[in-house]
């Protein structure tokens, strides 16, 4: 007898659409996309459903491995497994319809959140595209394009294989003091098409370090639900190393 072997099918994305789609669900991945880890009771919060509840959604997503969990003493703290988990989220985030806003709270929210935030683990939002479009003005970094390669609706002319680290953008970052990975499975450079800008951010282990950097130097502040404020240390520093206005 011979033995045969058993070939995977095509992906199953209704499960995981299931998962994401459960509006608690959809809350809790939308309130950890900043790749911090929150307790239960924050995400209870953001869900807007009780601690029972809360607790049965969260087992799914962990179940089904969007979201791992992490114990301190008596408490426990989740957060979303891995980068594809949020890619997939902004991915949606793209094609999804915005939340009608009622309150001057939510949108003062929505405006800031457009402005700066976090997406996973790098800077997003008008900050985080101007930040992209300095770098590159500045070549810092240098889109590598090939000629075989289709327009991007998005880029415009030439689709943007990846974006390559000059020498000199090298030695600029590094003199700001950020960190640039020498050895990592990550990519040190990858674009993330901003959802609500609908162009391209900084992601990869680059766009985190720059992050890190920029929180670390006080020019950017982490606030709640993802949202990054701006120092007036910030504002001058931003226009000075990368000629960047983010207005009022």
């Amino acid at each position: 007898m011979v033995a045969t072997t058993q070939v995977p099918g095509d992906a199953d994305i209704a499960v995981v659409a299931a998962l994401m789609g459960e509006p608690a669900r959809a809350s809790v991945l939308m309130a950890l996309l900043d790749g911090r880890a929150l307790a239960a009771s924050t995400l209870a919060v953001e869900a807007g459903v009780s601690a029972s509840t809360i607790s049965s959604h969260l087992a799914r997503l962990v179940d089904g491995g969007l979201v791992s969990v992490e114990t301190s003493g008596r408490n426990r703290y989740f957060r979303i497994t891995r980068t594809e988990v949020a890619e997939a989220i902004e991915a949606l985030a793209r094609l999804a319809p915005a939340h009608p806003v009622r309150s001057l709270r939510q949108g003062t929210h929505a405006e800031a959140i457009r402005k700066a935030r976090t997406c996973y683990d790098h800077l997003a939002g008008r900050l985080g595209v101007a930040l992209l479009d300095a770098l590159v003005d500045d070549q810092i970094l240098e889109i590598e394009r090939r000629p075989e390669d289709l327009p991007d609706p998005i880029l415009g002319a030439g689709h943007a294989r990846r974006y390559l680290l000059t020498d000199d953008g090298r030695s600029r970052l590094l003199g700001l003091g950020v960190e640039i990975a020498t050895s990592s499975r990550r990519p040190l450079t990858r674009y993330c098409v901003d959802w609500s800008e609908r162009r391209p951010h900084l992601a990869g282990a680059l766009g985190n370090a720059l992050l890190v950097r920029l929180v670390g130097l006080g020019w950017l502040i982490r606030g709640e639900r993802r949202v990054v404020k701006v120092t007036q240390a910030g504002r001058s520093g931003l226009a000075r190393e990368f000629g960047i206005d983010i207005g009022t």
